[in-house]
């Protein structure tokens, strides 16, 4: 029987801090954000998708959504905006990097970077949805909430660098006429 992990301590304070209206959602294990939309049967552009990125030398908490894969240059090219800062390279830190520097779990990244003081940087395809279902840092806990209200908290910024994936829909195969072949078995003798 496996533990289920509560919402960390550090969240719930932070939330209940902030006084913004939100929703706390248990759930089974999921370690992905595609695993909490098929756990929570909700569609992926309502689950927010958290990476940790490095741009140079700066760390960004970067959230797009589920059903979305980041496109680097485009990244680069919004960072650039609106941090004003000239970027040269834009890549995502092992998961070690991850657990030293945030001292959070592997996997255990939560949608909040006030929370591990970085700051956050938004998907505009998420800002097209009233609420949006969140990462706590618990591997059975999501937040919903309001997505202008995750933005104003988070004081995010909001771009253009998520592509829509793609999904291969294989075609059935043709049927192919077989022809009986008649073969006679040998029977083996086994000694």
């Amino acid at each position: 029987m496996s533990k289920t992990t509560k919402l960390p301590a550090k969240l719930a304070k932070y939330l209940e801090k902030a006084g913004i209206n939100h929703q706390i959602l248990e759930h089974r294990t999921v370690y992905t954000a595609i695993d909490a939309a098929n756990t929570l049967k909700r569609k992926m552009e309502e689950i927010a998708k958290s990476l940790l990125i490095k741009a140079d030398k700066d760390y960004y908490l970067v959230l797009l959504p589920a059903s979305h894969n980041l496109d680097f240059d485009k990244l680069t090219r919004c960072l650039k905006t609106q941090t004003k800062k000239e970027i040269k390279s834009v890549k995502i830190p092992g998961e070690k990097i991850m657990t030293e520097l945030l001292k959070i779990k592997q996997g255990a990244l939560s949608a909040f970077g006030t929370l591990h003081k970085l700051p956050v940087v938004i998907d505009k395809e998420l800002t097209k949805i009233k609420k949006v279902i969140l990462s706590s840092g618990s591997f059975n806990h999501s937040v919903e909430m309001a997505m202008d209200d995750f933005v104003k908290m988070e004081k995010a910024m909001v771009g253009s660098f998520g592509v829509k994936k793609k999904f291969k829909v294989s075609k059935p195969k043709k049927k192919v006429k077989s022809e009986k072949l008649k073969t006679k078995s040998k029977k083996k003798n086994n000694k």
